[in-house]
């Protein structure tokens, strides 16, 4: 490959070879035809060597040719930025005075100015770049600079960062709680999909048990005309809830007798094993849209004032989204293709005609905006329910790794992200094949010029009313798997490491929230190092513990790691005891995920030895319960081994780690898995699974009594 390209590659964050997450950790070179493509999308040119010339020359310059930059994130102890100014201003008096939140009314500090005599010529203009360090103390936070040069003012925004996250003082001991499925959830009362009022019910029952934490799914919002794309995974906006949360049945606006029209398809639903996307979601736009033209009609009440007021905070991004989902349904009936079919004049936000058309559809757009404003209401009552149960840390949310590329955070701000090419990982231990996830990816120049606004802003919703954060794939504040969409592989696209781990940090103060780094995957050296280093907690699972890089012996419980949050698996994997029967192995041999059956058999055979593994290690940890210990070798055709679950339960609660989330369907014999990641609903049906037990029966189904109780002992 041209030398000139890796140098031009390098500079911009572009990996030219990687190391995958197999096995075998095979090095690949990443094809010329990748690296010019993410070149010129990010800017720059690549077609010839003189292109490539000229494009490390422009790059060079570019911290030239502007004063200041966007933001500087730096640590408290340490808060230095640059200037660029032509030289002939070296001499001049300097003046500097900061904003906060704090204090509106700028003030000034004290500084010290730096000159290495660092100089460059941009034209015909001599540059100079000068370095200030404030010496005055400044609290964590966010800081709107301006610095005055002679008569001329310069600003920035500087991010005055803690040294780690939120340390939550319940993590210096053990505890432990529920990693929960919220839409999984079966109760008397939901309409077929588990809902806030769920949450709410569950915590309450939870902590009797002796939970301190509630792990929940994303909750984001998906979309609105296809609600069969279920993967909390692929939302259109990381901001906002998911309405089908919503408790229909607890809007103020319900009325009993709207019970008697969707009476007989709720009970339907109640009954159904799957969930059914597709005709619960619009049954409850239904009945909201009914709530809300009661709702509208007495806009003096104190409740339509919440609702304005609620519509006035959340600002542009409610108003974007609203916007995005009217005209998505409107298009949705027309043609096929997501926004980027839709009339150039609709494919941004700012448009004259997306400005008309939203003052043309005022209600139904306020449509929108209500049922995020009802979602809010209910969250926020469960997340009191938590508070007022006395949890430890309380909710702890998932973040998603990225967002669907046919979404209205990639709508609102196109040029953000990468086009024509979506976010994935290469082969790793667990997929062997590689994944595919198709998501939206910010570009990392872009998003710094912005001033990681709409990083920010994600990480505050997120944190809102949570005790904690799980990050997906975390791996992406350093790098991220990105695919183009027409060419064969990908590579990794590198981030402003040092700045996205300090915003994290910031942002968990502000909010003390805990920061939990999901990193299973293909892991840079030195990464997880540098998370510990800032208080981010990793996540251990009980198939990735173990020795020889996850292929050996499971680990003793006094071998787990310290400062992470536990659990027997995660929805991407499958449960105990589709685990121990292997049903998994052969779910993939029939959709061709193995390929034959020489794979499979290997499979089934490496299986049978990572039972006798297991049966091992919860031999050694004494875990078994003293009224069903084990009875025999356990092969295939002895069945499923008595008091597993519980075994297995007391064997993680009694690792190093500070949390254990308990997952129901390794108390209730679940025994077909969540997700299947690389497959959609016509192969699998995932995220469609429902829990086999009522919400309402759990307090005394004998399983979760068991389960929590053996927990509870341990981790008292």
């Amino acid at each position: 490959m041209d030398n000139a390209l890796d140098v031009l590659a390098e500079k911009l964050g572009i990996g030219t070879h990687f190391l995958d997450g197999s096995q075998e950790r095979t090095d690949h070179i990443v094809d010329e035809k990748i690296i010019k493509f993410f070149v010129e999308k990010m800017g720059y040119k690549a077609g010839s060597e003189e292109d490539i010339k000229n494009s490390i020359a422009a790059y060079d310059k570019r911290r030239w040719q502007q004063s200041l930059e966007k933001i500087y994130v730096v640590e408290q102890g340490n808060v230095r930025f640059d200037l660029v100014v032509p030289a002939e201003q070296e001499a001049e008096d300097f003046a500097l005075h900061l904003c906060s939140d704090k204090f509106q009314v700028p003030e000034p500090v004290s500084f010290e100015v730096i000159n290495d005599e660092e100089y460059q010529l941009i034209g015909k203009t001599q540059y100079v770049r000068l370095k200030f360090v404030i010496t005055s103390h400044l609290e964590i936070g966010y800081y709107d600079l301006d610095l005055q040069v002679g008569n001329k003012h310069y600003k920035s925004v500087i991010a005055v960062c803690p040294e780690k996250c939120w340390q939550n003082s319940a993590l210096d001991k053990k505890t432990w709680g529920f990693a929960l499925q919220l839409y999984s959830v079966r109760s008397k009362r939901n309409w077929g999909v588990g809902d806030f009022t769920d949450l709410k019910n569950f915590a309450q029952m939870a902590a009797k048990s002796g939970a301190d934490i509630i792990g929940l799914n994303p909750l984001n919002v998906l979309s609105h005309d296809y609600p069969e794309n279920a993967s909390p995974y692929q939302s259109i906006s990381r901001i906002y809830l998911n309405p089908i949360y919503i408790d229909v049945e607890a809007v103020p606006e319900f009325n009993a007798e709207d019970m008697t029209e969707v009476k007989n398809d709720v009970e339907e639903f109640r009954q159904s094993e799957l969930i059914q996307y597709e005709h619960i979601y619009p049954l409850k736009v239904k009945m909201l849209k009914k709530c809300y033209d009661r709702f509208v009609q007495n806009t003096n009440s104190q409740r339509y004032q919440e609702f304005e007021n609620y519509v006035k905070s959340e600002g542009c991004d409610l108003e974007r989204l609203a916007v995005f989902q009217s005209l998505y349904h409107k298009y949705t009936q027309q043609m096929w293709g997501g926004w980027h079919s839709w009339p150039e004049e609709y494919r941004t936000p700012n448009s004259l005609a997306v400005k008309e058309y939203a003052k043309e559809h005022v209600d139904e757009i306020n449509f929108f905006k209500f049922m995020q404003f009802e979602a809010s209401r209910q969250f926020e009552e469960a997340s009191q329910a938590v508070k007022d149960s006395k949890m430890k840390i309380g909710l702890y949310r998932d973040l998603a790794v990225g967002v669907g590329q046919d979404s209205a955070e990639v709508w609102s701000e196109p040029d953000l992200f990468f086009k024509e090419a979506g976010a994935g990982a290469p082969p790793d231990a667990f997929f062997p094949a590689g994944q595919k996830w198709a998501l939206g990816a910010f570009i990392p120049s872009a998003l710094k010029e912005t001033g990681y606004r709409p990083f920010i802003k994600i990480l505050r919703a997120n944190m809102h009313n949570s005790g904690a954060l799980r990050m997906d794939h975390v791996m992406s504040l350093m790098r991220l798997f990105i695919l183009p969409e027409k060419l064969e592989g990908g590579t990794y696209i590198y981030y402003n490491f040092k700045d996205m781990l300090n915003i994290v940090a910031l942002e968990s103060v502000l909010n003390k929230c805990s920061v939990v780094g999901e990193s299973i995957g293909n892991v840079p050296d030195g990464f997880l190092e540098a998370l510990e280093a800032k208080n981010i907690y990793a996540l251990s699972v009980l198939w990735s513990e173990r020795y020889n890089d996850g292929w050996g012996d499971f680990k003793m419980p006094d071998a787990y790691p310290t400062r992470a949050f536990s659990s027997i698996g995660t929805h991407d994997m499958p449960p105990l005891k589709m685990w121990w029967f292997g049903y998994d192995i052969e779910l993939s041999y029939q959709l061709g995920i193995i390929e034959n059956e020489e794979k499979r058999n290997a499979a089934y055979k490496g299986r049978e030895n990572d039972r006798w593994r297991l049966l091992k290690v919860l031999d050694a940890s004494g875990v078994w319960p003293q009224d069903k210990p084990r009875k025999g070798d356990y092969i295939y055709g002895e069945g499923y081994p008595e008091g597993i679950e519980e075994a297995a339960n007391a064997y993680m609660a009694k690792t190093n780690c500070p949390v254990f989330l308990a997952e129901l369907e390794n108390f209730l014999h679940v025994e077909k898995r969540q997700n299947l990641p690389g497959t959609d609903r016509d192969q699998h049906p995932n995220w469609r699974r429902r829990l086999p037990v009522d919400l309402e029966n759990l307090p005394s189904d004998i399983a979760y009594v068991r389960n929590t109780k053996a927990i509870s002992n341990i981790r008292k």
